[in-house]
Formats: C-alpha cells, structure tokens, sequence
C-alpha cells in the first residue's frame, strides 16, 4: 500500500511538500518513487538557484528511466540532500524522511496543492 503522510502538500505529478515556517522541504511520493522502481541517481540543483513552480527542480534516474521532478513552489533552493550523491536509494526507503531532495525558501504560499485525502484519493488503483 502507498504511504501518504498527514500535514504534507501534494501535487498531481507526484511530489510532496512540506512547510517549514519560510522554507519548504520538497521530495517525490512513496507513489512515485514506487513507480520509478530501483533510483540509481539523482541530479539536484545548485544552492541558489531560483525556481518558478512547475519548473524541472531536479531528475531522478532509475533502472528503468529518468524522470524530471517538477518544483511544486516557486523560491530559492538553499539546501540539497547531498546524502543522495552517496546513496540515491534513500528515495525508494525513505522518500518522506531520509530521501528529501532539497529545502526551498518560498516566494509566497504555496497554492493550487493536495492535501493528503484529495492525494490519496488520486493514487489509489
């Protein structure tokens, strides 16, 4: 069964958010990283980097594809999971804890998301 945590935002393409005061932690579902299968590598986006909500904020390479992860916020990165250059499977184990992707400074609230019911509802077979 596929992990959707309380107290997260969600997106429809699959990525999780979470408010921390001023910043966001951002990462992909268990849903997702279900559906990615065995994660091999992950390219994230350099500290400073500005992003617009919806833009490509890093990829993530499984055995089986590459797929975009698309910043569910608009702001500033100012922190990657470096923990993912060393051991990239932490998003398949842990993809709510350990294998976060980075932490935004946001520009404004973030809108037009999911909380966890309305995403569930959306992954369920």
């Amino acid at each position: 069964m596929t992990e959707v945590r309380e107290g997260m935002m969600y997106t429809e393409t699959h990525e999780w958010v979470k408010k921390e005061g001023k910043r966001a932690r951002i990462g992909v579902t268990d849903y997702a990283q279900q559906n990615l299968t065995d994660v091999v590598y992950v390219d994230l986006p350099q500290v400073g980097k500005e992003i617009k909500k919806g833009e490509a904020l890093a990829s993530i390479e499984s055995v089986k594809s590459v797929s975009d992860v698309y910043s569910p916020v608009s702001g500033k990165i100012v922190e990657v999971n470096s923990s993912l250059n060393d051991e990239p499977e932490l998003v398949n184990k842990s993809p709510y804890d350990g294998g976060w992707l980075v932490v935004m400074e946001l520009k404004g609230e973030p809108e037009g998301l999911m909380d966890a019911k309305a995403y569930a509802k959306i992954t369920e077979h």
